[in-house]
């Protein structure tokens, strides 16, 4: 039983808030509202996903949201430069790979600590992505080829939640059942005895990175596609989410260690928990004040595993 609560009790508790808002919140469980949150759910999601993957080899990555963000204006800048809809979706993906490699080479080549190359490379996103606005959104008509990547449906399902599934299902895929993601995982437990096992831990590193930007890349590309706009500072409220997803994810099916169902399920909770503090009636403010508990929780369960991406300064 005790094992059952370590490794599910997290998971149970989710289910119960959900269940929770389900029975007392007014409207929450409406069709539309439910629809919403799973929508809402796939940014946050994707973009935490990122975080686990860097977070699997024992680094950190706070630049996320701002290269989204970055990510996001240059594909509404080729938009409206009237570039066709797949350069523009190659535009943002381009953007948030060539962050993610750079952190990556500054981590593992330059010796930078993780904390603190993806602060400078956040600045950086953030400072060009205002230099391309000058501080006013990118709106107006955008083409249908790229609105629909994050507003139409295949059989009745949201694109959002398909690329949501996509995404996971790789994620998990890589981790899981590849040689890669197994010399990932033994690089984030053990890096030095991984390097005298003969795994490339500079390289398993530098994947990780790369993966990190890549999702923030995708992560972009269907915010902006979902909101047919796209402004210097889009995502940058999603940097304390998805850190807060990643570590409530840990207390939940692999306690400790960063997971891809823990993730997943945890971005969903903390949406249910945000529309149903909304449905309630409760102040804006109290989303924050929970967040911040949350955060707090999760690091003091998993408090090893932050220890050693965060602090090896």
């Amino acid at each position: 039983m005790r094992e059952v609560i370590g490794r599910y009790g997290t998971a149970i508790a989710g289910l119960a808030i959900i269940v929770f808002f389900v029975l007392f919140a007014p409207n929450f469980a409406l069709p539309n509202n439910m629809l919403n949150v799973l929508k809402e759910t796939s940014f946050l999601a994707i973009l935490a996903l990122g975080f686990t993957l860097a977070f699997t080899v024992a680094e950190l990555d706070l630049s996320i949201a701002e290269v989204a963000s970055l990510a996001a204006v240059v594909a509404g800048w080729l938009i409206q430069s009237q570039m066709h809809p797949g350069l523009a979706v190659a535009g943002g993906l381009a953007v948030g790979a060539a962050f993610g490699a750079a952190n990556g080479y500054g981590v593992t080549v330059l010796r930078i600590p993780s904390l603190i190359m993806t602060l400078g490379t956040a600045a950086i996103a953030k400072g060009l992505a205002f230099m391309l606005t000058q501080g006013v959104a990118f709106m107006g008509r955008w083409p249908v080829g790229f609105t629909g990547l994050a507003r139409g449906t295949v059989f009745g399902i949201p694109n959002l939640i398909l690329w949501m599934a996509a995404v996971t299902l790789f994620a998990y895929g890589l981790v899981k059942w590849t040689r890669t993601g197994a010399h990932m995982v033994a690089t984030g437990e053990a890096d030095e005895a991984a390097r005298l096992a003969g795994i490339a831990t500079g390289r398993m590193k530098r994947i990780g990175m790369l993966l990190t930007g890549l999702c923030a890349g995708i992560t972009a590309v269907l915010l902006a596609a979902s909101l047919s706009s796209a402004a210097p500072n889009m995502a940058g409220d999603y940097l304390l989410y998805a850190i807060a997803a990643v570590l409530l994810g840990m207390t939940m099916f692999e306690p400790g260690k960063p997971n891809i169902p823990g993730t997943v399920f945890a971005a969903l909770v903390l949406k249910v928990l945000g529309n149903g503090l909304v449905m309630m009636g409760a102040p804006y403010y109290v989303q924050d004040i929970v967040l911040g508990a949350i955060i707090i929780g999760s690091v003091a369960f998993s408090a090893s595993a932050m220890k050693t991406a965060a602090f090896k300064v």
